[in-house]
C-alpha cells in the first residue's frame, strides 16, 4: 500500500513531499475588500510550517459579486497581489505548496453582502438570482483565468476550481439549475462547458509549471452521479488538470441515489482511468487510520478539514507517532486560538454542532 508519507509528482509544478493536503476552508478571516488580513495569513501558514504537502486558500472569488460569505479571500483584482504574494512566500518557505481556490458563489451570494441581485446560469425564483447572458458566461469565464494568471504572479504554484456545493460552476452542471438553451446549456457537454473552457484557458495562459486542478460534488445539489462521473472520466482522460479533488461530505458512505447503492460513492471514481492524472478526496477523514484507508481504496492523496483545523502539524505528528490519535470534538475555544485560529474563525467553528465546548454558564 501506498504510505501516506510518499511524495506525490504532478504532471506540472512541484510534486507533493507526502498524501496529505490541506483542505480549502471557510474561514471568514480576510477583510472585506478580499485583501488578506494577518488572521488569515497566520491560519493558512501555519498549516504549510505543520507539514502538509500542499496549502490550499480558502475559496477565493473571481469576481466582486461572487463572494460567498463575510471576510471571503479575494483574487478579482490587483489590489489582492500584495497579501497573496506575501502569503506564496511564507507557504513555501514552509516547505509546502501554495495554492489558490477560484471560486464563485453563483446564486449562493447573499445579497445583502454584494449589495446587488446575485447571478446564476438561469433566473432562479428562490434566491432571486437573475440568469446570466451569454456574454456575460464568458465574462465569467475570463474572470476565472485572469484570476490564475493573477495567482501565478503572486508566486503560488497552482489553483484549483471550485466546481463543487452548488457554487456557479457547479449551478451550471445542474440541469435543474440550468435551463439555458444557449452552449452554456443543455446537454450535460454543453453545462460542462464552462469548467472545461477555464481549463483551456488555464493552460494556454499560466507557464507549463503551473498546477491546475478541479474540485467536483459527485451527487447532491440537485447534480446526478452518473453525470458527474463521466465528467470525471472525460477530465481524467483529458489529462490536462493536475489533480480531481472529490468533495465526498463522507469517504466511507454509498450514494444517495439508490439505483448506485451496490458500492461506496467513492468506488464510482477510484475505477476510472486517471493516466498521469491524481485523484483525492474529503469527507470525515480525520484519523491516520481514515486517510490510510483512503489510499487502500484507490486515492492518490486526501485532503484533510477538520482534523486540519484540530491539529495544525497533523502530518508531523503521525511522521513522529505512527500511533498518533487527533484530540476528539468538541475542543475548546483555547486550544483553536492555540492552533491558529483568529476570532472570527473560532467564532466561525461555534456554529458547527459539536465541535466546540459550550461556555460554562454562571449559575443564577
Amino acid at each position: 500500500m501506498t504510505d501516506l508519507f510518499e511524495p506525490l509528482t504532478l504532471s506540472h509544478g512541484p510534486a507533493l513531499k507526502n498524501r496529505i493536503v490541506l483542505a480549502p476552508l471557510t474561514n471568514l478571516q480576510s477583510h472585506a475588500d478580499g485583501t488578506l488580513s494577518d488572521d488569515e495569513f497566520k491560519w493558512l501558514t501555519y498549516r504549510a510550517k505543520g507539514g502538509f504537502a500542499l496549502t490550499m486558500t480558502c475559496a477565493a472569488h473571481v469576481q466582486r459579486i461572487g463572494q460567498g460569505f463575510p471576510g471571503q479571500l479575494g483574487v478579482f483584482g490587483d489590489e489582492h497581489l500584495p497579501g497573496l504574494t506575501r502569503l506564496a512566500a511564507q507557504i513555501r518557505a514552509y516547505g509546502s505548496i501554495p495554492v489558490v481556490q477560484l471560486h464563485h458563489a453563483g446564486m449562493r451570494s447573499p445579497k445583502d453582502l454584494i449589495g446587488e441581485a446575485p447571478v446564476a446560469p438561469s433566473d432562479d425564483e428562490g434566491t432571486g438570482a437573475r440568469g446570466l447572458s451569454t456574454a456575460e458566461v464568458e465574462q465569467l469565464i475570463e474572470d476565472f483565468v485572469a484570476a490564475a494568471v493573477r495567482s501565478e504572479r503572486a508566486g503560488f504554484d497552482g489553483v484549483e476550481l471550485h466546481g463543487a456545493h452548488s457554487y456557479i460552476l457547479c449551478q451550471f452542471l445542474s440541469e435543474s439549475l440550468n435551463r439555458r438553451t444557449d452552449r452554456y446549456g443543455g446537454s450535460p457537454e454543453n453545462r460542462a462547458r464552462p469548467i472545461l473552457e477555464i481549463i483551456d484557458g488555464v493552460r494556454a495562459r499560466c507557464r507549463p509549471d503551473f498546477s491546475l486542478g478541479l474540485r467536483l460534488s459527485p451527487e447532491r445539489f440537485e447534480l446526478k452521479l452518473m453525470e458527474i462521473r463521466e465528467l470525471a472520466r472525460r477530465v481524467l482522460a483529458d489529462g490536462k488538470i493536475d489533480y480531481l479533488d472529490l468533495s465526498l461530505w463522507d469517504y466511507a458512505k454509498l450514494p444517495v441515489e439508490e439505483e448506485h447503492q451496490d458500492r461506496t460513492l467513492m468506488a464510482w471514481f477510484t475505477d476510472l482511468p486517471r493516466g498521469k492524472v491524481r485523484l483525492g478526496c474529503a469527507g470525515k477523514i480525520m484519523t491516520p487510520a481514515d486517510a490510510r484507508t483512503c489510499l487502500e481504496r484507490g486515492m492518490d492523496f486526501v485532503l484533510l478539514g477538520r482534523a486540519a483545523i484540530l491539529h495544525h502539524d497533523w502530518p508531523k505528528l503521525l511522521a513522529a507517532d505512527p500511533a498518533f490519535t487527533p484530540i476528539k470534538t468538541p475542543v475548546t475555544a483555547d486550544h483553536l486560538r492555540a492552533e491558529g485560529l483568529g476570532p472570527a474563525m473560532v467564532k466561525y467553528m461555534q456554529t458547527w454542532k459539536g465541535f466546540v465546548e459550550e461556555p460554562e454558564t454562571e449559575p443564577a
